[in-house]
């Protein structure tokens, strides 16, 4: 009889996720393999196999983070009107973030400075910009929204994610008020964005 295989997928993702949730809660000092395997309840050896060594490990976390990401991205759903599919991309961002908040700071924030994304993955992350991108050309090509694409790819992003950070911290205020804070903030940059608002 075949033996059982230990280091397959369900470990794989547990470990991903257990590392991102240490990082999260203790900070990179505290992600070592040893107190991963410990909160995972597996062997060190099993991490060392899965990921060869801890910056192994957290490229597939970075690399988990953007692949759930793009997932998310790759469900939504074309419809006619540019402007609500571009509303439907910054929830979906916003809803990765809280599905799986223990990945964003290595995924948008530099939590380990000496970690640099390989070519890869850096292409697999800035795809999901590049998203954004192509729906705001579809809001200015409509005549929904005013401006360079790319331009207003960054102020979106600037928004979103600065929202999201707060509201993972937090610093949105209590839950209930949480959506009516993103609702205010994304109807503002909206409406001056609008061509109608140009030069006011």
């Amino acid at each position: 009889m075949a033996r059982p295989r230990t280091h397959d997928e369900k470990l794989r993702l547990r470990l991903l996720d257990e590392g991102g949730r240490l990082l999260a809660a203790e900070g990179p000092s505290a992600l070592t393999v040893r107190r991963l395997a410990e909160r995972a309840e597996t062997s060190a050896s099993a991490v060392y196999s899965l990921f060869g060594d801890k910056w192994g490990l957290v490229e597939e976390m970075f690399r988990e983070g953007f692949r759930r990401f793009a997932e998310r991205i790759a469900g939504l759903q074309r419809t006619d009107d540019p402007l609500a599919d571009l509303i439907a991309l910054g929830a979906a961002f916003r809803a990765n973030a809280r599905a799986n908040p223990h990945l964003y700071d290595l995924m948008f924030g530099r939590p380990f400075p000496q970690f640099q994304p390989g070519e890869e993955d850096q292409v697999m992350a800035l795809a999901t910009f590049g998203a954004l991108v192509e729906a705001l050309g579809r809001c200015v090509d409509a005549g929904q929204l005013n401006g360079d694409p790319l331009g207003l790819a960054t102020i979106f992003y600037s928004l979103i994610h600065g929202l999201t950070s707060l509201e993972l911290l937090g610093w949105l205020g209590p839950p209930e008020q949480v959506d009516a804070a993103w609702e205010r903030a994304e109807m503002a940059m909206y409406r001056g964005l609008m061509p109608s608002t140009a030069g006011d």
